[in-house]
């Protein structure tokens, strides 16, 4: 039987908290990013509200991919200004609302949000809602969307 001796004990105890210092550091780098999703959630909107393309495309990486039911993926910050105009002026988007029920990842490089969307019209009527998933991602400005997927719970 191996004898515990002070050192092993210690190197225990050290490993012990190296583990739990890493677990709370992720921790608290998702608290930060869950706070910087819901900062940019609530400027998405806003875009719609003030006719302004540029607020919306500030929500997306350079090189992020909007990808939309019945549609080819829409890449590039042209592309996310394309979807606004269309999304302004072909279905009558004037705001909405954004429902995060989940974000999942370790917070280092990507995150993935799950949730739900409703869509409200110039008169602030319920239109169309759905479910969605973002996968976030760190740039040098922040976090901004990557890929963003949706559809609609409404049958066409």
């Amino acid at each position: 039987m191996k004898k515990i001796t002070a050192n092993s004990v210690l190197l225990i105890a050290m490993l012990t908290s190296a583990v739990a210092c890493g677990q709370t550091g992720q921790k608290d780098r998702l608290a930060e990013v869950k706070k910087a999703i819901a900062e940019s959630n609530a400027i998405y909107f806003q875009s719609f509200v003030k006719n302004d393309a540029g607020i919306f495309a500030d929500r997306y990486a350079d090189d992020a991919c909007i990808m939309a039911p019945f549609a080819a993926p829409m890449c590039g910050r042209e592309n996310a200004i394309k979807f606004f105009r269309d999304a302004y002026e072909n279905f009558g988007l004037r705001n909405g609302k954004f429902i995060t029920t989940a974000v999942y990842g370790d917070a280092a490089e990507f995150v993935t949000e799950e949730g739900t969307w409703q869509s409200f019209n110039a008169k602030g009527e319920l239109f169309d809602d759905g479910k969605f998933l973002v996968l976030w991602k760190k740039t040098a400005k922040g976090w901004k969307m990557y890929r963003d997927s949706f559809s609609s719970n409404r049958a066409n």
